[in-house]
C-alpha cells in the first residue's frame, strides 16, 4: 500500500479500489457519515460525508482514492453544512430523542452531538408518518427512518432476502415492506436478520430489548460517534 492521498494535509494510504471514506477509516481518520458501511456497497445518499477533492465537492463514500488527490474534510464550511444537512434530517422526521429508546445508541443523535448542532434551526415537518407493530419481534417506525437504506442493502447483501425497499419521491418518499399487504408480518424478515440490526436511528427495533442498557453504557455516552465508529471498523478489519 504505497500509494498515498493527503486528507486535511495528513498522507492516507490507500489501496487500489478503496474509496476515500474507507482509506481514511483505515487510517485512523473520521469522516462524518451516515449511509455508509464498510460491509455494504457505498449509497452517497446522506452527503454527510461530503469531502473537497483538488477542489471539487463528492462524497467520500463512493468516490474513489487515487494517488496525489488533494482532500479537504475538516473545514467550517463543509461541517457547517453537515450540521445544516443534520438538521433537516431531524425535522424532516419526527425524532423526539428523549423519548427514543435508540437514544445513546442513535448514530443521527450521536454525529448532532459530533458536529455541535444545538438546535434544528428549521422548522418542522411533523410529517404523518406510520408505525408498523404487526412482526412478533421487530417494530418499524417509519418517524424515525432517514432512508439511508442500510436496512435495503442488509437484507439484499447479507441476508439473501429482499424485505425493504424505497417507495416515492421527495417528501412522499418512504420506506416500505416488501409484501402483498405492506405489513412487516407478512415479509421473511427474522429478527436475527442484519437487516433488523443495521439501523443507525431507532427505526427498525428489536421487541422487548427497549431500555435493558442502561444509561452510562450505551455506545455514545462516553464516547464520540468518531472514536466509536474508528474503533468498529478496527475490530472489522481485525476480524
Amino acid at each position: 500500500m504505497s500509494k498515498t492521498f493527503t486528507l486535511d494535509g495528513q498522507p492516507i494510504p490507500f489501496s487500489t479500489g478503496q474509496t476515500i471514506i474507507d482509506a481514511a477509516l483505515d487510517a485512523g481518520v473520521y469522516i462524518p457519515h451516515l449511509c455508509h458501511h464498510p460491509d455494504y456497497t457505498p449509497h452517497g445518499s446522506c452527503k454527510l460525508c461530503s469531502v473537497i477533492v483538488n477542489g471539487r465537492v463528492c462524497s467520500a463514500c463512493t468516490f474513489p482514492a487515487a494517488e496525489g488527490q488533494e482532500v479537504l474534510s475538516h473545514t467550517d464550511e463543509l461541517n457547517e453544512d453537515r450540521r445544516r444537512i443534520t438538521q433537516m434530517l431531524f425535522v424532516e422526521g419526527n425524532h423526539l430523542c428523549p423519548g427514543c429508546e435508540k437514544s445513546g445508541d442513535c448514530k443521527l443523535q450521536a454525529v448532532g452531538y459530533y458536529l455541535g448542532m444545538h438546535d434544528n434551526h428549521f422548522v418542522h415537518f411533523f410529517s404523518p408518518r406510520k408505525l408498523d407493530a404487526s412482526h412478533p419481534d421487530v417494530l418499524l417506525d417509519l418517524n424515525r427512518c432517514i432512508f439511508c437504506t442500510l436496512c435495503v442493502r442488509a437484507s439484499r447483501e447479507k441476508d439473501g432476502k429482499d424485505v425493504f425497499a424505497i417507495s416515492g419521491r421527495g417528501i412522499n418518499k418512504h420506506l416500505i415492506a416488501n409484501s402483498a399487504s405492506g405489513l412487516l408480518k407478512d415479509t421473511d424478515l427474522e429478527a436475527s436478520d442484519r437487516a433488523a440490526h443495521i439501523c443507525p436511528t431507532g427505526a427498525i427495533l428489536i421487541k422487548r430489548t427497549g431500555y435493558t442498557t442502561p444509561i452510562g453504557a450505551r455506545d455514545y455516552d462516553h464516547q464520540t460517534i468518531a472514536e466509536v465508529s474508528l474503533e468498529r471498523e478496527r475490530e472489522t478489519h481485525d476480524g
